[in-house]
């Protein structure tokens, strides 16, 4: 692959990843079923447990400057099985964090489409179970396909047209907030906590996706100049940047429109709809629809750089991985991902998909924190650019706080997690760890040899003979 994304690109592909379904739609999802306007306390926790984490990834993205975000990281210090376990479970959770963001868009599509009087069909408004006559979810079905299309036209390209569309999606989110404020009745925000904290907290473990798109920004390590000393201060600032405007938002949100009248489709739009602004409403719905494209990209670009990483280590068979000859991009992994999250979107409720992502993640951000913790000890020698603070309170934190997030999750989310996990190792035994051993007999990563690769990230020239 090639490296073209610098620190405002990546910054750029952060705030794309974490700005989106989180602020347009699940906000108001969870306000109205689970938190009230709570909903601010919601984002605050998971907010700061995704800081905890994002200290840990920020270190490992200053020291290991390769595709493969977590899987690589824990790999490199727990062992190959680890590593595995950890990309299998990151795999099915940025295909299905692919599928949510869709979901969401394609509430404000329909809300759009209906202000300009197209109706689509009832079969074609949504998954089975989600109202009278739905039988697929159309619009996220095509969402989905068509981010796959815009990701193989090549990095730079799509990058690009990433960086213009989140820079638009900001500027919406900021007259959401300017004009909202204006329109905010404080009597709307009471009571709180109409559900208690613990719905509050409940509410943090299902918007904890919203807050972590970090996560597939690291895996762009290997198409980054400079990725050792860029790849940290991007997740930093994506993040920072990211939760001031979620916390701004949930006030405006929960301010103008009673929790208990929100819309989990298109909360925001219909919010000012519901002050008599109908005109701004259609402005933020087709924000919203440009917003969630961002995140659509942007973890659908980390799942097939993910996937590219385990097939080039031998996990799973190469052609998967295999390189456009002259787009540069794993264009097969990114296909296939492409009709596996329109099919997860266009027949699954939100809210079974997003707690299917948030577990994944949440087990991930365990094992990374745990192994920036080990790693600190064993070789503190090696270069990094970025130190995780707080050393070990910060790491012990993350895990505690990802644990105590995984606990308020439904019990059928653990089951299907446990499924595919399965399914991961009965796949790693029966093909990936033979294979392994002839493409990649010293391991995923030589941590040690990192430490003679140059600023550019590329390892240093031999010497002349």
């Amino acid at each position: 692959m090639v490296r073209t994304l610098g620190l405002t690109q990546l910054t750029m592909i952060g705030i794309g990843a974490i700005i989106g379904a989180g602020i347009f739609s699940l906000a108001a999802a969870v306000a109205r079923d689970v938190a009230g306007p709570a909903v601010l306390v919601s984002f605050l926790v998971a907010g700061a447990a995704s800081l905890c984490a994002a200290f840990a990834y920020a270190e490992f993205a200053g020291m290991v400057p390769k595709a493969g975000s977590s899987y690589t990281y824990c790999a490199a210090v727990l062992g190959e099985i680890v590593g595995w376990i950890v990309g299998w479970d990151l795999l099915l959770e940025y295909t299905a964090i692919v599928a949510v963001v869709a979901i969401g868009m394609s509430g404000y599509l329909g809300f759009l489409l209906e202000a300009v009087g197209i109706h689509l069909p009832a079969w074609a408004l949504g998954a089975p179970g989600t109202g009278a006559g739905h039988r697929v979810d159309l619009l996220a079905v095509a969402i989905c396909l068509g981010v796959a299309w815009l990701l193989n036209r090549g990095t730079r390209t799509s990058a690009r047209v990433e960086t213009v569309l989140t820079v638009i999606k900001i500027a919406i989110v900021l007259l959401v907030i300017v004009v909202g404020f204006t329109k905010v009745d404080s009597g709307n925000l009471h009571p709180f906590a109409p559900f208690g904290f613990g719905g509050a907290f409940t509410g943090a473990a299902t918007v904890f996706f919203a807050v972590f798109g970090y996560d597939a920004l690291s895996t762009a390590a290997e198409e980054s100049v400079e990725a050792r000393r860029k790849l940290p201060k991007a997740m930093m600032l994506s993040l920072a940047v990211s939760m001031v405007l979620y916390v701004l938002v949930c006030i405006v949100l929960t301010g103008m429109q009673h929790y208990s009248k929100l819309n989990p489709n298109s909360g925001i739009a219909s919010a000012f709809q519901s002050v008599g602004m109908s005109g701004l409403a259609n402005v933020i719905a087709v924000g919203a629809v440009i917003g969630i494209v961002t995140v659509t990209f942007s973890f659908m670009m980390g799942a097939s750089r993910l996937w590219y990483a385990l097939s080039r280590d031998g996990l799973m068979p190469a052609w998967f991985g295999a390189i456009h000859p002259r787009r540069k991009v794993p264009h097969r992994a990114t296909w296939l991902i492409g009709i596996v999250s329109a099919v997860l979107a266009g027949l699954l409720p939100i809210n079974a998909v997003a707690e299917l992502t948030n577990i994944g993640v949440l087990l991930a951000f365990v094992v990374v924190s745990a192994s920036v913790l080990l790693l600190r000890y064993r070789k503190p020698h090696l270069k990094r650019a970025f130190r995780c603070p707080g050393m070990p309170v910060v790491p012990v934190l993350g895990m505690a706080f990802s644990v105590w997030l995984m606990s308020f999750l439904q019990w059928e989310t653990w089951v299907r997690l446990s499924g595919w996990l399965v399914v991961g190792l009965i796949i790693y035994a029966a093909y990936g760890y033979r294979r392994t051993r002839k493409v990649m007999p010293g391991g995923s990563v030589d941590l040690d040899a990192l430490d003679d690769m140059t600023e550019s990230d590329e390892p240093e020239p031999a010497p002349a003979r």
